[in-house]
């Protein structure tokens, strides 16, 4: 094989020897030839013409001798034959040894040819250049991919704050989608997709099977991940999802926006209900229409208020709506208290606005529309003529008004109750100013936003609280099963919340700021008893009890006791009592309630189930006048704490426990403190009323 074909490395391995040996020859030979005596050199010189006649046809070194010189071998007989001297011929025969040298020096000795190698090196050759090539391919669509799923963390830096998400945009041009490289790397991503999803699967990553076809970073799969089973067909994996977004602290703010804007209605609402959750997770509510030129707030209301129909609506209620419509805001101001109350905590009268004269108009307007909010097709058009928006206008400027705020969410709990409605609640920003509210330190504002979420929340809660039933545990979505529940009902002048309260000291007056809710409560069963029986459902009733405050301006009669407790275990029906063991506490007026409403229920059958699931009742302060309890069931305990005003009344009653205490009518459902008797002997009395079904 000739020396060209072969790699300049073997070249010069296989011809280096030969040269140098060669080369080492031709000097050797050049330095004898030129070595010579001094005089022999004079008499050459002499013979002038002979010698430059042979120097003139040696070549300049370096160069090649001509074509027609023919060899070395003719070169020199024909030096000689011409008649050169002998030093003449050495010259020119060491002239021609250094050209020769020259010539050697720079070509290449042919090596000695291997056959069985040039196979191999054609294979390498192959072998090699198609490693090389596929390598720079693959890599190169590896970088693209990466490239392609890579999050620009500056990009998501600067977005973090914002109100929307970027989505990633597609060109128009079809052009662009339908070449050969795009169907190719399409392919390739597939394929690469496939392997990571495998991958996956094996490694229990969080990559997971529906994201396989998603260009999302790993930190963000738990995120949408969460997203796809919140919105899952199976109910157990959506709350099961819920809960571990409620209970994820470690996100960066935009992950929690992500989850706000993405999440459908049904989740938000859980995350509302849940305990633990950030309220990151709620978006500010929209932006709210603006008002109308040369017109306010208060006038709005009035407005509202007058587009709904005054149909359905008893004589009292339709009295005063007529009167919050023809009342100006000057005539309200100069009048000294007569502001009503529909539903509130019985007080008698409030006092004046007169420093805010509008305030006085929005409460009439707000009572009245409470309780038009109680009929169905009422609420469709509050919601039609832009009362949710109007009403929320109203709750953010009467922040340091919270009797105001608290009609309000009466109105949007009332309207919860709609289930057509729902979304627009939702969309409204209701859910968001809820979930805030729920975490509020006073209970009236928490029970109030607990109330609307869970007549909004259709996945966990069946039952539908209507205006006046208040749930006090357990407000949030639990894992704990319920197991029972126990009603307590106020009396006279009394309120959901206020009326079991601890007793007021001085010491607790103290100790009010403190966040220690077993030495001072606003609300005893709320923290002392459902932290005793976490398995009960606790529901406090608020109702009218002194209607007689509005006979000096209504000329209608108030209504019976009769009609209360129709009304209000028609209501009590509805949130569900009756489905569990019930155990009811009842203050003064309310014991006499509880008696008409079971001797109702067992009048009615639908209502049996009220009567069979009784399991005792305990009467603080009841003026029984002597009636026979045993006439409502035999299986039903009964503990009862007379007071100092109705002790003779309730000697000879001859059934259940009674137990005189000496305290005053107001304070006897109040106790001082968590281990005192009157809180001990009543959460003694529930337990010993349900243990076989708390055991089961």
């Amino acid at each position: 094989m000739p020396a060209t074909h072969l790699d300049p490395q073997m070249q010069k391995r296989l011809g280096v020897a030969g040269r140098v040996r060669l080369r080492r020859y031709v000097i050797a030979l050049g330095t004898l030839l030129w070595v010579e005596p001094a005089g022999r050199r004079r008499a050459r010189r002499a013979e002038g013409v002979g010698s430059r006649a042979a120097r003139s046809r040696v070549e300049i070194p370096g160069r090649e001798p001509r074509k027609e010189e023919g060899s070395p071998d003719n070169a020199v007989r024909r030096a000689v034959g011409h008649g050169l001297s002998p030093p003449a011929g050495r010259m020119s025969l060491a002239a021609y040894c250094v050209i020769c040298c020259r010539r050697i020096g720079t070509s290449t000795s042919p090596p000695k040819s291997g056959t069985h190698w040039r196979d191999i090196r054609n294979i390498i050759k192959f072998t090699g250049s198609l490693i090389l090539g596929g390598s720079l391919f693959l890599t190169y669509e590896v970088l693209a991919l990466k490239k392609a799923v890579t999050l620009d963390t500056q990009v998501v830096e600067r977005e973090k704050m914002k109100s929307y998400i970027y989505v990633q945009t597609v060109s128009l041009d079809k052009g662009e989608n339908h070449g050969i490289a795009w169907q190719a790397r399409k392919e390739l991503h597939k394929a690469a997709r496939k392997v990571l999803a495998t991958s996956a699967k094996i490694l229990r990553n969080p990559f997971a099977d529906p994201f396989s076809t998603v260009d999302i970073e790993d930190h963000e799969c738990a995120v949408w991940l969460l997203l796809r089973k919140s919105k899952s067909d199976d109910k157990t994996t959506r709350l099961e999802a819920v809960r571990e977004m409620s209970e994820t602290h470690h996100w960066h703010d935009y992950q929690y926006r992500i989850i706000a804007q993405a999440c459908d209605p049904k989740t938000l609402i859980g995350l509302a209900r849940s305990k633990e959750s950030d309220l990151r997770f709620f978006l500010l509510p929209p932006p709210l229409p603006s008002l109308k030129e040369d017109s306010s707030t208060e006038e709005e209301l009035r407005q509202l208020l007058a587009s709904l129909p005054q149909t359905e609506l008893d004589e009292c209620i339709q009295y005063f709506t007529s009167l919050a419509l023809s009342e100006s805001s000057q005539s309200l101001a100069a009048q000294k208290g007569g502001l009503w109350c529909f539903g509130g905590n019985g007080l008698p009268y409030a006092e004046s606005f007169g420093e805010v004269p509008s305030a006085t108009v929005e409460m009439f307007c707000l009572e009245a529309i409470v309780k038009h909010s109680e009929i169905s097709t009422h609420c469709d058009k509050i919601e039609a003529n832009g009362g949710l928006q109007l009403l929320q206008r109203l709750y953010q400027l009467h922040k340091d008004c919270p009797k105001v705020q608290r009609n309000i969410m009466r109105v949007i709990g009332n309207m919860a109750l709609n289930e057509h409605l729902h979304s627009s609640i939702v969309r409204s920003g209701w859910v968001s100013i809820m979930a805030e509210a729920m975490k509020s330190p006073h209970i009236m504002e928490s029970s109030h936003a607990a109330r609307i979420l869970a007549n909004l929340d259709r996945e966990t809660v069946q039952e539908k609280y209507q205006d006046g039933v208040y749930v006090l545990h357990p407000q949030y979505r639990t894992s704990q099963p319920i197991k029972a529940d126990v009603l307590f009902i106020h009396g006279l002048m009394g309120a959901a919340f206020k009326t079991w309260r601890q007793q007021d000291s001085e010491q607790a007056v103290i100790e009010k700021p403190m966040e220690d809710e077993d030495r001072y409560t606003t609300c005893w069963p709320k923290t002392w008893l459902a932290k005793d029986c976490p398995a009960l459902r606790i529901i406090s009733v608020e109702y009218d009890t002194s209607l007689s405050d509005w006979r000096a301006r209504c000329p209608m009669e108030r209504k019976s006791i009769a009609f209360r407790s129709n009304e209000l275990l028609r209501k009590l029906r509805a949130a569900g009592v009756g489905d569990r063991p019930v155990v009811w506490i009842s203050h003064s007026m309310g014991g006499l309630l509880v008696k008409k409403m079971l001797l109702e229920a067992s009048a009615k059958p639908e209502m049996s189930t009220v009567i069979n699931n009784t399991r005792g009742i305990i009467f603080y302060s009841v003026p029984h006048h002597g009636s026979r309890l045993a006439e409502y069931s035999v299986n039903i305990r009964y503990l009862l704490f007379p007071s100092l005003e109705v002790k003779e009344l309730s000697k000879d009653l001859g059934i259940g426990d009674l137990i005189p205490v000496d305290v005053n009518h107001l304070n006897i459902c109040k106790p001082k403190k968590k281990d005192a008797f009157l809180y001990q002997r009543t959460l003694q009395f529930i337990r010993e009323a349900l243990a076989k079904d708390l055991e089961n």
